[in-house]
């Protein structure tokens, strides 16, 4: 409890600045619902993005991450690799997520860190867990920003995998020099580049409904796809991007973030999803959750993804509310 008033504290400490032309009031009371709405469960992803800093070259990922580095001392990221539903696989570090969806026909991956954790984390991992690397067939990326997508051209150059990418943030990334890390991937034609309508990846007997959600980038992707829980099915809602620090007084962006979090938060009520994911462990606990799928569960206890409908509602709340408040703070037109 003392962290969370610390946080309260924060907040109350940052909202002062207002300007005379957006009263406290009304970006108080956007605050004060996105903190209802985070609780316990979400105030990470509270504190970032009701109180965003801007950072140079976008929100957390710009052309500072693209740029080839080693990797850092292996002892404040690497993670061991989870099964954490019958058919998802966690293969993330502590701090950025990436996934592997089992099919009937071959594997999915979602997002694929930096390049340094390729090997380690996605391919290793893989391995550790008795699932081939031969069996990907499609890379899906929420948005081209290096601490998702750099991992993206080795899979596609070694096993031959699909890539799926926002049309927006295809663009972006073929324009990239051939030297930056992790390599360019080449879009071919069996590479997907999404647009407005969205589309759907199906293989197997599993499909994954891939919503346009720009905001964080142009190209920006969320989706919806089903998991199983021993046996039973559980619907999943993927947050493909979450920092605004980079938007400014640019209401446009403002605008089309809090639209992509509404249109994402009726995909979710719609299919009933009970799971919200995401790229960055600090926002949906994914690094601590992974660790405890594997804990006896008591009698009543769920797998410690299953949140409920209400609580992944919850977590657009917070994104739509915290989004609303800074766009009033920046006075944004």
């Amino acid at each position: 409890m003392k962290a969370y008033a610390l946080f309260t504290v924060l907040a109350a400490a940052i909202a002062i600045p207002a300007t005379a032309q957006t009263p406290l009031g009304e970006i108080d009371s956007h605050i004060a619902a996105a903190k209802t709405a985070a609780g316990l469960d979400y105030r990470a992803t509270f504190v970032n993005l009701c109180f965003p800093t801007p950072l140079p070259g976008g929100p957390r990922g710009g052309a500072a991450l693209l740029i080839p580095r080693p990797a850092p001392d292996r002892g404040i990221w690497y993670a061991s690799p989870y099964q954490v539903f019958d058919n998802l696989y966690w293969l993330g570090t502590r701090q950025h997520s990436s996934w592997a969806l089992k099919t009937s026909a071959g594997l999915i991956i979602i997002d694929t860190n930096f390049a340094w954790a390729t090997q380690p984390e996605i391919l290793d991992g893989l391995t550790k867990l008795h699932l081939s690397p031969r069996d990907i067939k499609y890379v899906i990326l929420s948005h081209a920003h290096g601490d998702h997508d750099q991992g993206v051209a080795t899979l596609q150059s070694k096993f031959g995998a699909k890539v799926v990418m926002g049309g927006p943030d295809w663009d972006a990334t073929l324009k990239r020099a051939p030297d930056v890390a992790g390599g360019v991937p080449v879009r071919g034609p069996g590479d997907i580049a999404v647009g407005p309508e969205g589309t759907k990846v199906t293989l197997g007997d599993t499909a994954v409904d891939i919503v346009f959600t720009p905001g964080h980038t142009p190209g920006t992707l969320s989706y919806i796809f089903p998991v199983k829980d021993k046996g039973k099915t559980v619907m999943v809602a993927y947050s493909g991007g979450t920092l605004t620090g980079a938007f400014g007084s640019d209401a446009k962006r403002w605008d089309e973030y809090i639209d992509s979090q509404k249109r994402l938060a009726q995909a979710a009520a719609a299919a009933g999803a009970s799971v919200i994911l995401s790229n960055h462990s600090e926002y949906d606990n994914a690094y601590t959750k992974a660790r405890l799928v594997g804990v006896k569960r008591e009698v009543g206890e769920d797998n410690p993804f299953i949140a409920g409908s209400q609580s992944v509602q919850n977590y657009f709340t917070v994104m739509q509310e915290c989004a609303t408040a800074s766009k009033l703070r920046n006075m944004a037109k």
